[in-house]
């Protein structure tokens, strides 16, 4: 019996199969994931779950009970191995399992260290999957030495939650400032005195140059400025990168990711993707987001689509991320921007405005949920209010919605 095979057990994955159920599918549905548990939430691994407040069950986005209720063939521990786009089957193990429709939400994977330069040495982490922070939280102790490469979000956010389990940390970034890929000077500025205020030393414009070992284990790590620092374990935060390899080997699209059209669909009809490892069309260019709102999105967005439902889709984008005390939330991209608005607030509580000319394109806010709040809807709406206005701590954030 064919239906609908869902390939990547993630949040993108568990969204498309509970969206298909609640829309009405009724046909025969498959889940397949790599990974032996059922689809969980990522964000917490390295925050609460490295910290030991959150139990394992507690990231799982649905009782593992839910796929058996609703008739969703769920498949943990299994890695698709082939696609065959002509006769619409998929090889799992030595199983081929027929489809009618197929959805890629393969995710992405972390970029790992060169292994020439020590990246396959025990005590070098990545943190993407339980696996990963369940092989992590062992070595990340009270007192020891930590080299985090990357000053990412990633990176940054491990370290915050390092520093809080007592490790000392250092953290190295390439570009000439920590977030430059993502966010303005302001942003980096702002979390680089965060993190040194909690005693990370962080080096900007240094990168790692090599890896010193022991017995194959990591001892210390030589920097490219020619420093060398003793080290007890890395973590390495430097960028993920679609997972596109099945979609490669099927012949499909690649483009920064599975290049899907506005409604999801990949270069060949009857396969569809969505999620970190999907890249799509938006204002005149192609884009790929990484986000867990972008993967619920998409996917249900993606799911409406394949019972045809012909929506295209329309993103919009907000993140955040968690450190020490503060919380950042994103909305909007940022690209294009040419000038940023400051509105100060008290404390630690900032916001900054990402104008193109007179458009407002993204905010990010920390500790100011109001400004997060009415910066998204203000986006969403299309509206870009007078910069001075922002920038003026005494004008109502609510007034600006009225333009």
């Amino acid at each position: 019996m064919t239906g609908i095979v869902v390939i990547g057990a993630g949040q993108a994955g568990a969204s498309l199969v509970s969206r298909l159920r609640s829309e009405g599918y009724e046909g025969a549905l498959t889940l397949i994931g790599e990974e032996p548990v059922p689809p969980y939430q990522r964000p917490p691994l390295s925050k609460g779950y490295l910290l030991g407040e959150t139990t394992r069950e507690r990231l799982f986005l649905r009782p593992e009970s839910y796929y058996a209720d609703q008739n969703i063939a769920l498949h943990l521990g299994q890695r698709v191995t082939s696609i065959d786009r002509e006769a619409r089957t998929v090889t799992v193990g030595d199983r081929v399992i027929a489809y009618d429709q197929l959805a890629l939400t393969t995710g992405s994977r972390p970029r790992p260290l060169p292994e020439r330069i020590g990246g396959d040495l025990k005590g070098v982490f990545v943190v993407r999957n339980l696996a990963d922070i369940d092989a992590l939280a062992p070595a990340a102790k009270d007192g020891a030495r930590a080299l985090i490469v990357g000053g990412g979000y990633i990176g940054l956010e491990a370290a915050a939650v390092a520093t809080k389990l007592g490790v000392n940390v250092t953290l190295v970034e390439m570009a000439e400032r920590i977030l430059q890929r993502v966010a303005a000077r302001e942003t980096s500025d702002y979390f680089r005195t965060l993190h040194q205020q909690h005693g990370v030393d962080i080096r900007e414009s240094v990168g790692l140059d090599h890896l010193i070992e022991q017995d194959g284990r990591v001892t210390g790590a030589r920097l490219t400025d020619g420093s060398e620092i003793a080290v007890d374990l890395v973590i390495v935060g430097v960028g993920i990168t679609p997972s596109t390899w099945l979609a490669e080997m099927a012949g499909l699209e690649i483009d920064n990711g599975i290049a899907v059209d506005a409604q999801g669909r990949s270069s060949d009809p009857a396969i569809w993707a969505a999620g970190d490892c999907a890249s799509f069309p938006h204002k005149g260019d192609r884009v790929r987001l990484e986000s867990v709102q972008n993967a619920i999105d998409q996917a249900e967005c993606v799911a409406a689509n394949m019972l045809g439902a012909g929506q295209d889709y329309a993103p919009q984008p907000w993140f955040w991320s968690d450190q020490y005390d503060v919380k950042l939330q994103i909305a909007g991209l940022n690209t294009g921007y040419d000038r940023i608005v400051t509105r100060q607030g008290e404390g630690q509580t900032v916001s900054f405005w990402y104008y193109c000319g007179d458009e407002l394109r993204a905010v990010d806010a920390m500790n100011a949920p109001r400004a997060y709040m009415v910066g998204k809807r203000l986006i969403e709406a299309g509206k870009s209010p007078d910069p001075a206005a922002v920038a003026d701590v005494q004008t109502d954030l609510k007034t600006l919605l009225r333009i």
